[in-house]
């Protein structure tokens, strides 16, 4: 629909976006004489009476949306699934109003969950939260008013810079765990961590917002594991129930902190993000994260097992709070300080076995190497796959010896530089592979290591032996395992960062 500069004026007028004096003003500027319509909205513009969201509407004809409460709406700042964000002004002051989108209006569950989140973001007045002044729960045209943070998003940040220096990443996912943990002192859970849920004020301060998927967390049924109610919670699901916790776990929070951690520093997330439902629940996402030395191979060795224990994929071994994820990266910053250790070998070097101290202390060791678990322990498959993941190694877990032989035949790459096989429990099938491993012309040359408890006399008399073959007892030793596979990949050509 077309219309005239001045019925353009007139509408602005009507709508309430300007005062009658300040367009008559404007108006008068111009002259007389039949004004274009684009030279009207022009002056409008430079004189500060119209915005471009506000002359699109006017335009349109519409005669609602310019006003929610006594807030005036600028600009359309943000625009998600659920709610679309607005820069508006009150009495001089800027805010951000988050509206509710009209088809969701109607929903009993969508427009309580939004609610929701409003009223518990009344209570977070946190520096490292996006404070919410006011909720108005008319259900005809429910929106909240919440500070407005001149800047930009987190992942806006990385879309930007590409990998952030350790140091800004940390102080950043700090700033990020000490506002969950002020929040986690109420009973409140994010449940919606990503990049795009942070913002990043022109300060350089960050500041979490969307507490859409926040619950008060209830955790007096200790039986309750995770559902799937809403598709934005699916990641945290998939986590939950992959690891058998309920719905709420406070450890999730601290595992996804650590997943934007990793973004930050590597440019690229840990997760493969993905819209396809199946491949979102499928547990091994979470179990086969890319090294971060692959894309920083430089990455101080405290940072790596900062990463390591905040996206344990075991519950118990990850970090268990945010107040305690906030308190672990401090600690990194301090030392890195006091000139810590950065990592104790650069990633092309080789490392003498007879150098291997504390499991505990991080190096590059492995880096460059992958390795394959064939084990079907699960105790015993997480303590080696974390362990050498600490060291840089990729580790690879198969739990059928005859599935993992297959992975090598006539494959065009060797899938890894070095084979476990695990008797404890696999028994005479983890021996008679390791021994067709030595056998195969094709695999022979690869270094491979049996684990064997010196109970299993006929396993240990029938292994074969040679330079390239060890035999290692159970109960294992970890730091052990590490000296052997640093003698057995000693003339190993590592592989170059991104190729494995």
């Amino acid at each position: 629909m077309s219309i005239t500069a001045e019925e353009f004026a007139e509408r602005a007028v009507s709508v309430g976006v300007a005062d009658r004096w300040e367009v008559d003003r404007a108006v008068s500027e111009l002259g007389v004489g039949e004004v274009p319509l684009t030279q009207m909205i022009d002056m409008l513009q430079r004189r500060g009476l119209v915005t471009t969201l506000q002359a699109e509407k006017i335009v349109r004809g519409d005669r609602t949306g310019f006003f929610y409460g006594k807030y005036k709406v600028l600009y359309l700042i943000g625009a998600g699934t659920f709610a679309r964000v607005y820069r508006a002004e009150l009495d001089g002051q800027v805010f951000a109003v988050k509206v509710l989108r009209k088809r969701f209006r109607d929903e009993p569950k969508e427009l309580e969950q939004f609610l929701r989140e409003g009223k518990m973001g009344l209570k977070l007045t946190h520096p490292n939260i996006v404070r919410i002044n006011d909720v108005v729960d008319d259900k005809r045209n429910p929106f909240l008013v919440m500070e407005f943070v001149e800047g930009q998003t987190m992942r806006e940040l990385v879309r930007i810079r590409g990998k952030l220096p350790y140091e800004l990443a940390l102080k950043l996912i700090g700033e990020v765990a000490a506002g969950l943990a002020f929040a986690a002192g109420l009973g409140i859970s994010h449940r919606d961590l990503k990049l795009s849920n942070v913002l990043i004020t022109s300060g350089g301060v960050a500041k979490l917002v969307d507490f859409g998927l926040a619950a008060l967390a209830d955790r007096s049924n200790p039986e309750q594991v995770a559902d799937c109610p809403n598709a934005r919670a699916i990641d945290y699901a998939a986590l939950e129930r992959g690891t058998s916790v309920r719905k709420d776990d406070p450890r999730s929070d601290v595992f996804f902190a650590g997943n934007m951690l990793y973004h930050m520093l590597a440019g690229v997330p840990a997760l493969s993000e993905t819209r396809d439902r199946i491949q979102r629940l499928n547990v091994n996402r979470f179990r086969d994260i890319q090294p971060i030395f692959d894309h920083v191979p430089d990455l101080p060795g405290v940072v790596n097992q900062l990463l390591l224990n905040a996206m344990e994929f075991n519950p118990a071994l990850r970090i268990q709070s945010a107040a305690a994820l906030h308190q672990a990266v401090k600690g990194v910053l301090e030392e890195l300080k006091r000139g810590g250790e950065r990592t104790e070998q650069l990633p092309g070097e080789k490392v003498n076995a007879e150098d291997v101290g504390d499991d505990k202390v991080i190096t590059n060791e492995g880096v460059g190497y992958v390795v394959m678990l064939v084990e079907s322990k699960t105790s015993l498959q997480n303590a080696v796959r974390e362990r050498l993941k600490a060291q840089g190694y990729r580790v690879l877990i198969i739990s059928d010896p005859r599935r993992a032989l297959g992975r090598f035949s006539d494959a065009v790459d060797k899938p890894a530089d070095c084979v476990i096989f695990g008797a404890g429990e696999l028994g005479n099938d983890a021996l008679d592979a390791f021994n067709a491993f030595a056998d195969n012309e094709d695999t022979a040359s690869i270094p491979a290591v049996l684990l064997v408890d010196p109970s299993q006399t006929h396993i240990v008399a029938r292994a074969k032996r040679g330079s390239n073959r060890a035999l290692l007892p159970l109960p294992l030793r970890v730091k052990q395992l590490r000296m052997a596979l640093i003698k057995l990949l000693a003339n190993t050509e590592k592989r170059a960062a991104g190729t494995y």
